[in-house]
């Protein structure tokens, strides 16, 4: 880890509890990754986008999405995510409670860098978590914040 820089991670999710051990596995790992959160699909596209109230935000190394999303489903998200030139390359991790081969297939089909079922347990959570975090961080090689395709 001789060039790690801290990556910006976007997190949709709509789910209190999530967020909350998501921030708290975050912060027990030893790497200082930025997380933002978005509650819904519309505002994960907003954010994206750099619309509205998130026109200043940052365009985000690594995305963590939820499946069951209000306003505008994950798969929705992530469809809208891989056709939009600007968007395609940013990784997106499903991250659902959602264990059903018909969401797994549909979600590699509008391809998914990976998707990883929510474990019930506390530990477990925090520990799937952490490991897509030092995945991202110490083993992918990201393009660089000038570098976008």
């Amino acid at each position: 880890m001789t060039d790690w820089q801290p990556i910006d991670v976007l997190l949709v999710e709509d789910d209190q509890g999530d967020i909350l051990l998501t921030r708290e596995a975050f912060e027990l790992n030893k790497v200082r990754n930025r997380l933002n959160v978005v509650n819904d699909g519309e505002q994960a596209m907003a954010y994206l986008r750099r619309e509205g109230p998130y026109a200043g935000a940052g365009r985000p190394d690594l995305i963590l999405l939820d499946l069951n999303l209000p306003r505008m489903s994950g798969l929705e998200v992530l469809r809208e995510v891989k056709s939009d030139a600007a968007l395609r390359a940013i990784p997106v991790v499903v991250l659902t409670t959602s264990e059903a081969e018909e969401d797994i297939v549909r979600s590699y089909r509008l391809h998914a860098n990976a998707y990883v079922s929510k474990p019930v347990d506390f530990e477990q959570f925090i520990r799937v978590v952490r490991q897509i975090d030092d995945f991202f961080v110490t083993v992918v090689k990201l393009p660089s914040k000038g570098q976008r395709l």
